[in-house]
């Protein structure tokens, strides 16, 4: 039987995810470089790896980028594709460093996923186009997933220390 509190967060988390993933595709890219984003969504991965672990942090993702895809009008579209590929990569990293890497704190994890959220895309991108030649934009997204890493991962960090204070939800190990 599921543990009706741990279902109640799983719900939250994806209805966050979903609100975040959305908002942020509406904003203008306050960013010179095309495809930037702050990652917002990124921060409810984080906390469903966290604290419940892979499984449950890929089924947020997963859900969270099919619901804002439907409710942004890009289900199936490229974009939506870079954004899947993207987003379970990251996940997969990001889990890997949270619990297979105690030297990494919140803010390197963010980092990491940003990183290789991109690195993703581009995967994706490339495969999509048939062409290696869209990896010539990976140093500008290296340098932009750096920033909007730092960023994120310092909200987090924040955001988790609350989370363990309050008592509210306690970190999954392993």
């Amino acid at each position: 039987m599921i543990d009706t509190r741990k279902l109640v967060f799983f719900s939250l988390l994806v209805a966050m995810g979903t609100t975040l993933h959305v908002v942020e595709g509406m904003i203008p890219n306050p960013f010179p470089l095309p495809g930037v984003k702050l990652g917002l969504a990124n921060i409810v991965t984080v906390v469903a790896v966290y604290f419940y672990g892979l499984r449950e942090g890929l089924a947020v993702t997963v859900a969270r980028v099919f619901l804002g895809s439907l409710i942004g009008g890009m289900f199936l579209s490229p974009g939506f594709l870079l954004s899947l590929t993207g987003a379970v990569i990251s996940t997969l990293v990001m889990s890997l460093l949270l619990h297979g890497a105690p030297g990494f704190s919140i803010k390197g994890v963010s980092v990491a996923g940003a990183i290789t959220h991109n690195i993703g895309q581009l995967l994706a991108a490339s495969l999509i186009l048939r062409s290696s030649s869209i990896f010539y934009y990976l140093p500008f997204l290296l340098l932009a997933g750096t920033a909007t890493g730092m960023i994120t991962g310092h909200r987090l960090s924040i955001l988790v220390a609350r989370l363990e204070k309050t008592g509210i939800m306690c970190r999954h190990e392993g």
